[in-house]
């Protein structure tokens, strides 16, 4: 299917979306923080990109900012993955150029549906 890079500094939340997109067929490449996320994107080029909003380091808003500028990850399907539910937040998210935004506490089934559908609309 695709290879999906997941940087979530909870082990518990990133074990939980780690197993539930490699029981959707993904290929997952987990991290703990911003930086991580950075290097290992830019290694490995995954199909998308997960990023938690609050992490140590870099946040995912930060490490969603810095893909957009690059020209090789400009394209690359990202989704936003957050306790912050404020209508201020999802406009902040989507500003710096996530393709979705998705609320904790969320369905796994729900993440692994929304990342198959963020990835055939940006295969399409």
């Amino acid at each position: 299917m695709a290879i999906v890079l997941v940087a979530e500094d909870d082990p518990d939340i990133r074990d939980l979306i780690v197993f539930k997109l490699r029981q959707s067929g993904h290929t997952v490449v987990p991290v703990g923080d911003g930086r991580s996320a950075l290097g290992k994107v830019r290694d490995q080029l995954p199909d998308i990109v997960l990023l938690d909003v609050m992490m140590p380091g870099m946040s995912g808003i930060d490490v969603c900012r810095e893909l957009r500028r690059d020209q090789q990850t400009a394209d690359l399907p990202i989704i936003l993955l957050t306790a912050r539910a404020q209508e201020s937040d999802v406009s902040v998210g989507l500003a710096a150029g996530a393709d979705d935004y998705i609320v904790k506490p969320f369905s796994p089934r729900v993440l692994a549906d929304r990342v198959q559908s963020v990835l055939t609309r940006a295969r399409a």
